[in-house]
């Protein structure tokens, strides 16, 4: 009889990029891996599941993931648990006047609300032996202004943040010795990754975005590293111990 893997990840955004790099890195490494993303799952394997969702309809994602992972999270059986927010919307650019509130409300949902409602979710939900990681995907933009990014790099931030609290909540309650102190989250700036959203970026117009040439250079140049790379220091991060509560990787 196989035996079934001890570790599970939810991992966002499983459908190209990073997202399917990590979930594919975790997999090699004996992971079961539950994937989340709006478009069908590209992944075979007997020890990954995967759950076509979106992130925007932020209402009725906890019940679906409630009843598909819940079981999951709770088995003591499960020694670790992960999660990485990687799923992200870049394409409301343009400079802040001109940005459309309702598509504004769409991006901070899947880069902001989601994440949140997940991470407190498996947190709540989590036996209480397991140890957890969790790794925020962030961006340069979340620490730097760039004209043109303003609805991305605003949400970053706010995710980056959420972080950081979460951080020094965690330390606190371990403090008062009311929760686990195995439990650890990671911002993780990735840089300049070959990618369907880099693609996106350079199909701009120097109105909309200033500095698209910047990524048009790096890319014409070589400078945009595969997904796998940034894969495999989040699977190498969520394979650790003795993390802090709050870490960031720029």
């Amino acid at each position: 009889m196989a035996v079934l893997p001890d570790r599970m990840a939810l991992v966002t955004g499983t459908s190209s990029g990073i997202g399917s790099a990590v979930a594919r890195e975790l997999l090699q490494r004996g992971w079961r891996v539950v994937g989340v993303s709006r478009r069908p799952g590209q992944i075979e394997s007997p020890h990954y599941s995967h759950l076509r969702l979106d992130l925007a309809e932020t209402a009725g994602l906890i019940p679906v993931i409630e009843e598909q992972v819940g079981p999951i999270v709770s088995d003591p059986a499960m020694h670790r648990l992960a999660l990485v927010n990687n799923a992200a919307l870049v394409g409301l650019l343009g400079a802040i006047e001109q940005l459309d509130p309702a598509e504004l409300l769409k991006v901070y949902a899947v880069n902001v609300a989601a994440p949140i409602s997940l991470l407190s979710w498996l947190l709540r939900r989590s036996h209480p032996g397991a140890a957890i990681r969790i790794v925020n995907v962030s961006s340069g933009a979340a620490v730097q202004p760039f004209p043109g990014l303003g609805a991305y790099g605003s949400s970053k931030a706010a995710l980056r943040m959420i972080g950081m609290v979460l951080g020094v909540e965690l330390d606190a309650s371990h403090e008062r010795g009311n929760r686990s102190p195995d439990v650890s989250i990671l911002s993780f700036e990735p840089g300049l990754v070959d990618t369907e959203m880099q693609t996106t970026v350079r199909t701009s117009s120097r109105e909309v975005l200033p500095m698209v040439e910047f990524f048009k250079k790096a890319a014409s140049e070589g400078h945009l590293v595969p997904p796998a790379v940034p894969a495999t220091v989040i699977a190498d991060y969520l394979d650790g111990d003795g993390h802090p509560g709050f870490a960031e990787h720029r």
